[in-house]
């Protein structure tokens, strides 16, 4: 499902990443830990198709970013993606139900994914995540932080992305709430068959995922990320 090759990115003269070699199958999941400042995040970069690397070959479910435009790169991530980013990047001033829906406006693919009416798909996935259909009308604005991670987590899966991407995803929780949450997720992941890459700096969330990677074990670069 993913795959680089002696893929190389710089922010000028200083290069971030340097990493001969990466394979994730099909729907595995990965924690890709590292310390903060590490390259983590431009590495989810270059996987979304954000960032284009200085060299190298970056292949996600079946397509080689690097040598995609910019307009074929966004209907790759509208087609193929969920992301939850790290301050969850909501529309506070939408409900619940237009926060989640935003992940399939911009891809009739993922429309075609769900079957049934949309408003059913949504309390499902919000169900799945123990947060109460009825806030559907709610303003995502006056969420609590945990009930505004799992809108943001429901954004990114509806219409079964082939590829979650997480950036620091339990970053503003307990341990304990982060792993409840993880298990939640990766539970609705492998009901779709999507593969996840979630990316953060705590060790304690290795037993969530099938395989954990370190960065600093396949990134030969001494640079560092913002």
């Amino acid at each position: 499902m993913i795959r680089l090759d002696e893929v190389r990115f710089g922010y000028g003269p200083r290069r971030v990443l340097d990493i001969p070699r990466l394979l994730v199958e099909q729907g595995s999941s990965v924690l890709l830990r590292g310390v903060s400042g590490g390259g983590k995040s431009t590495l989810l970069g270059l996987l979304a198709g954000v960032l284009l690397p200085g060299s190298g070959r970056v292949e996600v479910a079946g397509h080689a970013l690097q040598g995609m435009p910019g307009p074929a790169r966004d209907r790759f991530r509208a087609d193929h993606l969920g992301v939850i980013f790290q301050q969850f990047n909501l529309l506070p001033f939408l409900s619940v139900r237009d926060n989640v829906a935003l992940g399939l406006r911009f891809s009739r693919r993922r429309s075609e994914r769900i079957s049934g009416p949309l408003d059913a798909e949504i309390a499902r996935l919000l169900r799945a995540l123990q947060l109460d259909p009825g806030l559907m009308p709610r303003r995502a604005g006056t969420l609590s932080v945990g009930q505004q991670q799992r809108v943001a987590a429901a954004r990114a899966l509806i219409g079964r992305p082939a590829v979650l991407l997480a950036d620091e995803p339990t970053s503003a929780l307990d341990r304990d709430a982060a792993s409840a949450f993880l298990q939640l997720m990766s539970a609705q992941c492998q009901s779709a068959g999507t593969t996840v890459v979630v990316v953060s700096h705590d060790d304690s969330l290795q037993p969530l995922f099938n395989r954990t990677i370190a960065l600093s074990e396949i990134n030969q670069a001494g640079g560092a990320d913002a």
